[in-house]
């Protein structure tokens, strides 16, 4: 009997924040742009309202999801709340829950084997809901490795801004966010799941300047895809997470010629000034699939680099 194929990952460049216990933003969530909406279980809620979010959580994520938006949920890292999180979460509405204070595989295992069990009691395929580890304390880094290994569910890892920082005694700047954020791209390529986030502090949103420019060099550092915790940074990251048109026609230009070289028996060939192997062909075949699950009226049309 042969294996379900993993499903290819889907493709969020913008996941805006939502607190799960405010009516008024939940319902006008889908109509700010981004590609998913996070219900915030955790550092958005008072503990005190925590209950009444996660009863309210699968009439929320219905209506969202009804208007085409992807639904995700950031359940809560103490392990008792996480499980009642998780139970209140997982349906057909939702796609994919956010793991935050991730420092070891140990959370994102159990988090794995109790949505398994839950999407068989529902019902949903196995594999429907995915999970991203948020890493968000210096002593989750010697097992970044490990983390993104730990589970087929696994979409990817991200750097929470803030918590890390204040784990490492160090202002949330981007030049002190660099590292670390270079940390977990390298141990999500070396997985094969996805590196998300960009190397800045996620709460500064007034300089929206400022802050397409540290959107483009996450994507210049692999990264495809990020958090958001206002409406006005979603553009941003919708547009700096894009492939432009000409990014779009260069890369079918190169596959094209690359495959050409290949039936006259050449590995590698002259395209655009430069030369073209295996390795650029996979990244333009990526680049191609990423545009073509993307909005066209989101796509810009000039190139974000010279």
């Amino acid at each position: 009997m042969m294996a379900t194929p993993k499903p290819a990952p889907p493709v969020w460049r913008s996941m805006l924040f939502v607190p799960a216990h405010v009516d008024r933003f939940v319902a006008r969530a889908h109509e700010r742009g981004a590609d998913a909406v996070i219900l915030d279980l955790e550092d958005s809620v008072p503990l005190a309202l925590k209950a009444q979010a996660r009863e309210g959580l699968a009439a929320r994520a219905a209506g969202v999801a009804a208007h085409g938006t992807a639904v995700l949920v950031r359940v809560n890292a103490d392990a008792g709340m996480a499980t009642l999180d998780i139970d209140a979460a997982v349906g057909a509405a939702v796609q994919a829950l956010v793991l935050p204070k991730v420092d070891t595989p140990v959370a994102v295992r159990d988090a794995a084997q109790r949505v398994a069990a839950l999407e068989r009691q529902l019902g949903l395929p196995d594999g429907h809901t995915w999970l991203i580890a948020q890493i968000e304390d210096v002593a989750a880094l010697p097992h970044l490795d490990a983390i993104a290994g730990s589970s087929p569910r696994l979409l990817g890892m991200i750097l929470g801004s803030e918590d890390f920082s204040a784990s490492a005694g160090m202002s949330p700047t981007p030049a002190a966010l660099f590292g670390p954020n270079q940390m977990v791209a390298f141990a999500c390529r070396r997985a094969g799941i996805l590196p998300l986030g960009f190397p800045a502090s996620i709460a500064e949103f007034a300089d929206i300047e400022a802050f397409a420019a540290q959107v483009r060099l996450a994507r210049d550092l692999g990264f495809v895809g990020a958090f958001c915790i206002h409406p006005a940074q979603v553009p941003v990251l919708n547009d700096g997470f894009s492939p432009s048109a000409h990014e779009r026609a260069h890369a079918e230009g190169l596959i094209a010629a690359f495959e050409a070289a290949q039936c006259e028996g050449r590995g590698a060939v002259e395209y655009g000034g430069k030369m073209v192997d295996l390795p650029v062909v996979v990244r333009a075949r990526e680049l191609l699939r990423r545009a073509a699950h993307t909005s066209t009226n989101n796509l810009p049309e000039t190139t974000h680099h010279d």
